[in-house]
């Protein structure tokens, strides 16, 4: 389930939080699915390159998925869902670890765009 970062937006009551989702989203997307392999349908983000650099990269990937869950977390989200959230970055995490390896691996398991959809899901069961 695929939607409009301005779409879900609408699920919050003032514009500061509807402005911290939509950044919140477009980070999720540039992290995990900015870019595409030409003639495929895979699709890539900065997560995947960063990987590549050594210690520093998943370091750096990993510090942005974690402002992702704190910004989560100031948006009310629960305390279940959020060790939902910890559990992706810290699977991401250890994907990433691994040289080489960790960059496909990165490109498969989005955990970014994961995160956003619990975001959402708690957003929209909080809606009604």
């Amino acid at each position: 389930m695929r939607s409009s970062a301005a779409g879900d937006a609408g699920m919050l009551k003032g514009s500061r939080e509807q402005d911290r989702y939509a950044r919140l989203e477009m980070i999720a997307r540039l992290f995990d699915t900015k870019w595409h392999i030409p003639g495929t349908r895979i699709r890539f983000g900065a997560d995947a390159l960063l990987s590549l650099l050594p210690a520093v990269g998943p370091v750096a990937s990993t510090a942005i998925s974690a402002y992702l869950i704190w910004e989560a977390r100031r948006l009310g989200i629960s305390t279940g869902t959020l060790l939902r959230m910890i559990g992706n970055v810290g699977l991401d995490g250890l994907i990433s670890a691994v040289p080489i390896a960790g960059s496909i691996g990165d490109v498969f398991f989005r955990a970014n765009l994961r995160n956003m959809a619990l975001l959402r899901r708690h957003l929209e069961r909080s809606r009604h």
